[in-house]
């Protein structure tokens, strides 16, 4: 498929989901330089918009609306891109404190935030392409189109409870987890079981007796088998 037709379907899909000013949002926002993001950069590493929201809404510190030129989940994880223009903020003190505060604060929220200037993205886009690819390149080697899906190599209870461990000192205790996973005790050992089976976790023995109330993660904390 071209981008063209895809690019549309994508939109078009978007501004089917949302009513009232959300939608207004998106007509509004999604210009010039947003569609060249789409086309020269995440086009180009993609493929595809799997994940990837326009003009997706989100609160600052203060509780107020406001709209992100992108935000794209992968995994559960919030990446945000803004396309940032010289001329965007002019002489306006008080807007360029307050898109640097909403930055700040989204990145206190766990977000990845990430500027992208659209002069260097006219002048030079391979340069963005390629930092892009560097800073998204453990998440794109776990995702795979296939049919709209992301391919993943651990399931979903596996993933939690490895971000479970690294939460926590790389260890989980299947009693608490399953109190913080809202899961049975008898199915966090199973799985816990199962990530000792893959290599992830290592079971530490306990007493004289060396039962097992405790498993450790051996894996990285950087490691795509998390998303």
């Amino acid at each position: 498929m071209s981008f063209e037709i895809e690019h549309e379907k994508w939109i078009q899909t978007h501004l089917a989901k949302r009513q009232g000013e959300r939608k207004d949002a998106l007509r509004r926002g999604h210009g010039y330089g947003n569609r060249m993001f789409a086309e020269k950069i995440w086009w180009s590493l993609m493929g595809h918009f799997i994940g990837l929201h326009p003009e997706y809404e989100v609160s600052d510190w203060r509780g107020r609306s406001y709209y992100v030129d992108f935000m794209w989940n992968v995994g559960g994880h919030l990446f945000v891109f803004e396309v940032m223009d010289y001329g965007s903020h002019g002489n306006d003190r008080t807007k360029y404190r307050m898109d640097l505060n909403r930055g700040l604060f989204l990145q206190s929220q766990e977000y990845r935030y990430i500027e992208i200037s659209l002069d260097e993205m006219k002048e030079n886009p391979s340069f963005i392409l390629n930092m892009l690819q560097s800073i998204l390149a453990t998440y794109l080697s776990v995702t795979t189109e296939q049919s709209g899906d992301i391919i993943r190599k651990f399931g979903k209870i596996e993933r939690d409870l490895m971000q479970l461990a690294i939460r926590h000192h790389r260890v989980v205790r299947p009693s608490k987890a399953a109190r913080e996973l809202e899961l049975h005790k008898q199915t966090v050992i199973k799985y816990c079981r199962s990530l000792v089976n893959k290599g992830k976790f290592r079971p530490v023995p306990s007493g004289n007796a060396c039962k097992i109330y405790q498993y450790e993660y051996l894996g990285s904390t950087q490691s795509p088998d998390l998303i």
